[in-house]
């Protein structure tokens, strides 16, 4: 029996589905880090180390072999000869089309038993397939940064945004947090009126004057992490109706529009589904449905969907995918 192995490597952890070559899912779970991007390269070993371990010893136990069962419970023995059922790897991640990246990973697949080439994508890429299942259609993901991403039915694709938090990243975790913590300062300044903004940040951050907030944000320890994380106050004061929370939301909505208008437009998808991504999106109801507004104003024949499936069985799908281009039997 053949099996696929699909990734969605992440910052802080990463989901693997182990399904067989007709899409079957065989077992799925969490392992550590799998993204370089801020993480050393002995965390990510040791990650994908954990997931060819119990990527092997699924498909150990689903072909019913007691005695490598056995050799998996000891200390990794006979990851090799479970891999060799694995017929493809597909890894989704930030990052991985950076070429030293991708050498590394396969350098660690290799030393692991993996003897295919693994197909190594951006997330973006494995959370488009998975949302669609396969088909064509646009994402927008809206996390601690954004982007937009679609395929054509005739496999054009596009992206838009992306970029990073310095120059990009409209109408996301990181930007919300900052327009948060600007929009403190305004009216401590008296450039805007009284906002509960203020006391949910206060609050938050356990201090209680500018000069204090001033001092978090340009800690040098402070990441852009820590900023987005302050994002879910913002559906607290907007809930509260407070002005500067809901003005927040709007340009957030006006920002995400952007990158889908210009993938649909690009791609000539006007009318094609569009699948919503990220925790901006699922925990904040004022930006989702002033963006479902502003989509349905501007392309009112748009179907925004829920995602189908995950980016992990998204690289389930493309690693499928892969073999039938490659011609190997499932």
């Amino acid at each position: 029996m053949n099996y696929v192995a699909g990734i969605d490597g992440g910052g802080t952890r990463t989901s693997v589905i182990v399904a067989r070559t007709d899409g079957e899912i065989v077992c799925s779970f969490t392992a550590g880090p799998l993204n370089y991007n801020g993480q050393d390269e002995a965390v990510v070993a040791s990650s994908l180390q954990e997931i060819t371990e119990r990527t092997a010893a699924a498909i150990a136990a689903d072909e019913g072999s007691a005695q490598l069962n056995r050799q998996h419970s000891e200390e990794g023995a006979g990851t090799a000869a479970g891999l060799a059922s694995c017929q493809a790897i597909c890894i989704g991640a930030a990052g991985i089309s950076n070429p030293l990246v991708a050498g590394r990973l396969t350098s660690l697949l290799r030393a692991r038993g993996y003897l295919g080439e693994p197909m190594l994508v951006g997330d973006h890429e494995t959370a488009l397939c998975g949302a669609h299942g396969g088909r064509s259609g646009l994402i927008l993901i809206a996390g601690t940064g954004t982007i937009c991403y679609g395929q054509g039915p005739a496999g054009d694709t596009h992206r838009a945004g992306g970029y990073g938090h310095l120059i990009d990243d409209g109408g996301s975790g990181y930007a919300i947090g900052r327009d948060l913590l600007a929009a403190v300062v305004q009216a401590a300044d008296g450039r805007t009126g009284p906002t509960l903004i203020t006391e949910l940040v206060y609050e938050r951050l356990a201090v209680s004057t500018v000069p204090e907030l001033i001092g978090y944000v340009y800690d040098q320890a402070r990441s852009k992490r820590d900023i987005a994380s302050l994002a879910p106050l913002l559906s607290v004061a907007c809930e509260s109706g407070d002005e500067q929370a809901l003005l927040i939301a709007g340009r957030s909505a006006d920002a995400l529009l952007q990158p889908v208008a210009a993938v649909a437009e690009r791609l000539g998808m006007q009318a094609g589904p569009l699948a919503l991504l990220g925790s901006v999106l699922f925990a904040n109801r004022h930006i989702r449905d002033a963006l479902h507004g502003r989509i349905a104003e501007r392309y009112p024949q748009m179907v925004v969907t829920e995602p189908q499936h995950d980016a992990s069985y998204g690289a389930v799908l493309l690693a499928i995918k892969q073999l039938r281009r490659g011609g190997v039997p499932g």
